[in-house]
């Protein structure tokens, strides 16, 4: 176990009940959680889960955000475990007028812990060769409507989440420069695929997505999430090996992204972040995080404490930072 007495906020996770598209509740969580790493929060980002089964069709992402907070009820009184201390739920943010009922049915949902929206931007060129392909509509990043939403969550002092791959993170730039009142979160790194068309271009792949993250970060209401990268459409091929990755693995295949990212963003702008139980798939929670703090190794104390624990806390409004 490396560095075990390090705080930590896992700032992006999801739980999906019995039933769910991939099943994994407190109690997993908690086992992950509790595995050896100081874990003191997470935050839950939506995934689809428990949603409304009737009633008006905009305000049924609401019922993933009622399912959480339960949650995050009982996950507080799990002495010694990891609370869940954010809750960042779905919102269609076209809807103009009516966005704000929306928004106040999460606030009332959330139980204080509603910190934001994630509406994807991911679009799959080839959603047929992806094993979990975005699907959002050509454009929604510049749709009047789509960006009037995103303004209204920073004057709602809301932080907006996007994930989508690296061939959108130049729109991802523009669609932060445009709206630079609302904070802004870069999940997955703008997830570099490394499937169908993209699983040989590997080294390309790198230089073209080096360079539009560099842009990202020259808007200053964008903070990056740092992890995510071992999903199967990365195309590094663990989740089809009889045996998870290792921690040096890890690092050695995947430190230059977490190191240009921090590079660019600095690290009071990077959080360390598990994407679990997706990333499940080719590692265990325990040896990720092995892996980023080995990752870590060379930065002061202090920078160490933003990439693991601070920045998360800024952001999402948890603990102290």
């Amino acid at each position: 176990m490396v560095d075990p007495d390090r705080r930590i906020i896992d700032p992006h996770h999801h739980l999906w009940p019995v039933g769910g598209a991939l099943p994994y509740g407190l109690d997993e969580l908690h086992g992950d959680t509790g595995g050896g790493h100081r874990v003191e929060a997470t935050v839950f980002v939506e995934c689809g889960a428990a949603y409304r089964t009737d009633g008006p069709e905009h305000l049924r992402p609401v019922g993933e955000t009622e399912f959480v907070a339960g949650q995050a009820v009982a996950s507080a009184q799990r002495a010694g475990r990891a609370t869940i201390a954010g809750i960042v739920g779905r919102a269609d943010l076209r809807l103009g007028s009516r966005l704000d009922e929306v928004l106040d049915a999460h606030v009332e949902a959330g139980r204080g812990l509603f910190r934001g929206i994630r509406h994807s931007l991911a679009r799959a060129p080839e959603p047929e060769a992806m094993r979990i392909p975005g699907r959002a509509p050509e454009g929604l990043s510049v749709d009047p409507d789509f960006r009037a939403g995103v303004a209204r969550l920073g004057e709602r002092g809301l932080v907006f989440d996007s994930w989508h791959y690296h061939h959108q993170n130049d729109e991802f730039a523009d669609l932060a420069a445009a709206v630079p009142a609302t904070t802004m979160v870069l999940d997955h790194f703008g997830t570099p695929i490394g499937v169908g068309r993209f699983a040989d271009c590997r080294e390309q792949v790198f230089e073209q997505w080096s360079e539009s993250v560099a842009r990202v970060a020259e808007n200053r209401n964008v903070v990056a999430k740092i992890g995510g990268l071992a999903m199967p459409d990365n195309g590094f091929g663990w989740d089809r090996r009889a045996t998870p990755a290792t921690s040096d693995e890890l690092v050695e295949h995947q430190a230059r992204y977490y190191l240009h990212t921090i590079d660019c963003f600095g690290p009071e702008r990077c959080m360390f972040e598990s994407n679990f139980p997706v990333d499940r798939f080719s590692l265990s929670y325990r040896t990720m995080w092995n892996g980023f703090k080995k990752m870590a190794a060379s930065f002061t104390a202090e920078e160490q404490d933003q990439l693991f624990y601070g920045t998360a806390a800024r952001v999402y409004g948890i603990g102290s930072p």
